[in-house]
């Protein structure tokens, strides 16, 4: 029994050999070593729900607020330019009352002269007409406080009370978009 290999299973019988301990204790030495299995998340699952709820409603209401923010500065623009649109034609107002004038004097002193201040009055009435403010001109229609400005009143005779029978001064816009109310000569109203 001289063999090492016989004696050395014989007295080691049951007990891991030297190569198996070193491999077993550096198993144990990787094992300490790893990070721990990952647990699930702290977190419970409703409560993930309730903050993915309200990221989701945060994220809905900056939309919102970036839409009504869009829709306002539109607002604000169309008013901006149309407060602009509204100075720039009223600088011609008194041009077209200043025409009115001119073309009156010129119809006694000379007719071609006339004509021709007459076309360009209308030129300018056309430009405030571009700029939006159709001309307030009409005769014979119902007093309407919003587009007319009384300037006299004359009696009914055979005409309906409150009736515009002549245009004074020239107006300009609409009821909704008003540049400058017709100064109007109305019928009286009842008594």
């Amino acid at each position: 029994m001289d063999d090492p290999d016989a004696r050395s299973a014989d007295t080691d019988e049951g007990l891991p050999s030297g190569e198996e301990h070193a491999e077993r204790a550096e198993r144990a030495e990787h094992a300490e070593r790893a990070e721990p299995p990952e647990e699930p998340s702290a977190v419970p699952s409703d409560d993930l729900s309730l903050r993915l709820a309200e990221v989701e409603d945060s994220w809905h209401r900056a939309a919102a607020d970036l839409d009504n923010t869009r829709k306002r500065a539109a607002r604000e623009l169309a008013f901006a330019r149309d407060a602009e649109r509204a100075r720039a034609a009223s600088v011609f107002l008194p041009v077209v009352d200043g025409l009115e004038d001119a073309v009156t004097y010129a119809k006694g002193v000379n007719a071609g002269l006339a004509e021709g201040m007459e076309s360009i009055r209308e030129q300018a009435i056309a430009a405030l007409e571009r700029l939006g403010y159709s001309r307030i001109d009409e005769v014979g229609v119902p007093f309407d406080p919003r587009i007319h400005e009384v300037v006299s009143v004359v009696e009914r005779g055979e005409r309906p009370p409150r009736t515009v029978v002549a245009v004074a001064r020239l107006g300009f816009g609409s009821p909704e978009r008003l540049l400058r109310p017709a100064g109007v000569v109305v019928t009286a109203a009842d008594a």
